[in-house]
């Protein structure tokens, strides 16, 4: 067993306690992992809020640190190796062996469910098993168990702390345009959301070679970033009551391409009602539950519309992460600065800065 401190999530509504746990030892296919930093995402809270997973429970799906031990099956890894940590895959199934690991057939079992495949949790409190496996990792805590599949090395040169961020939000935006969309050189996007996913699709908009990306978004300071980032155009969306003609006055015939993240049905209509005919909108933002599908159908058969649900960028960690930080080491994913790091003591201080909007992405930093 390994002595850890953890975050955890003990129910609605709560916040986040910090405890001593035990974590069991690596078994032949985990890699045990030092966690030096880890980023705080949305579906994190709302996993927590709606009660996703049965508190208590160690969240956290945005890890990077060290290896520390493998398991007797790993060959890819050794201890010493620096790490950024993703979501799970099994590897095997159809849609993992195309490369389509983000819809592998055993997604929900092996990221959702809070405990491994057999019904074991890793992590323990006395004498009360605590949720684990979190997005295969439960990386709100000092060490966490890992897996190859969800592993990817990070060179050297490269503060490792701020990498964990890579393996869900900046790969959702990121991803979002250029895997799920594909949006093509010189296309119209429409980005609603200013958030860390948000802006990440605002870069890859740029990497795609976007020709018009409009960024919607409240807060001016990231509206002013996203300019920055690479978006042509941004609208604050107080300042309009009619999405649609605002942004048809930047595009006239309407946005080939929109990327949602906020899942609010009434920007859902405003999307709608700026895509141009055969227009695609890509959807990221978790709803409430029991929201229904945007549009009427005879407006989709009409103007040709399709709807995508989008999960992690439509990734394949192991190819497309080494990618991601390619592009940030040649300075054109500076998603670092979109960071502000917070000690791991602080983590629900952090998560209220985060939501009162002053800052963006939050890093939590095991050794502040």
């Amino acid at each position: 067993m390994t002595t850890v401190q953890a975050a955890v999530a003990v129910g609605p509504g709560l916040p986040f306690e910090t405890r001593t746990l035990e974590l069991d030892e690596p078994r032949p296919d985990e890699v045990l992992v030092r966690i030096v930093g880890v980023g705080v995402c949305h579906t994190d809270l709302v996993f927590k809020e709606a009660g996703m997973i049965a508190a208590p429970a160690v969240l956290g799906h945005e890890g990077s640190g060290v290896v520390e031990k493998v398991g007797s099956s790993i060959t890819k890894f050794a201890a010493g190796d620096r790490v950024a940590i993703s979501f799970r895959s099994c590897g095997t199934c159809s849609n993992c062996a195309k490369g389509d690991a983000a819809y592998c057939a055993t997604m929900p079992l092996l990221n959702y469910a809070g405990m491994r495949p057999d019904g074991s949790k890793a992590l323990h409190d006395n004498t009360i098993d605590v949720g684990s496996n979190f997005f295969g990792q439960s990386s709100f805590a000092t060490y966490a168990l890992t897996y190859a599949r969800n592993l990817v090395k990070v060179p050297e040169g490269l503060p490792l702390e701020l990498m964990g961020p890579l393996g869900c939000g900046i790969q959702t935006g990121v991803g979002g345009i250029t895997r799920s969309l594909k949006c093509e050189p010189g296309s119209t996007l429409l980005i609603t959301g200013g958030g860390p996913v948000g802006l990440s699709a605002v870069m890859g908009g740029k990497i795609a070679g976007c020709s018009t990306i409009i960024l919607v978004e409240p807060v001016a300071a990231r509206r002013a970033l996203a300019l920055e980032f690479g978006a042509t155009h941004v609208i604050d969306p107080t300042a309009t009551d009619d999405l649609a003609a605002a942004v048809r006055a930047i595009v006239p015939d309407g946005v080939g391409y929109a990327f949602d993240t906020t899942g609010l049905p009434a920007v859902y209509t405003g999307i709608l009602g700026s895509l141009a005919p055969k227009g695609v909108l890509g959807m990221v933002g978790v709803t409430a539950p029991g929201v229904a599908m945007p549009g009427e159908v005879n407006t989709m058969m009409t103007f040709g519309f399709t709807l995508k649900g989008i999960i992690e960028g439509d990734s394949d960690p192991e190819t497309f992460l080494p990618e991601l930080i390619e592009l940030h080491r040649k300075g054109k994913l500076p998603f670092d600065r979109m960071i502000t790091t917070f000690p791991f003591s602080q983590i629900n201080e952090a998560i209220a800065a985060q939501h009162h909007g002053d800052c963006i992405k939050v890093v939590l930093l095991m050794d502040a």
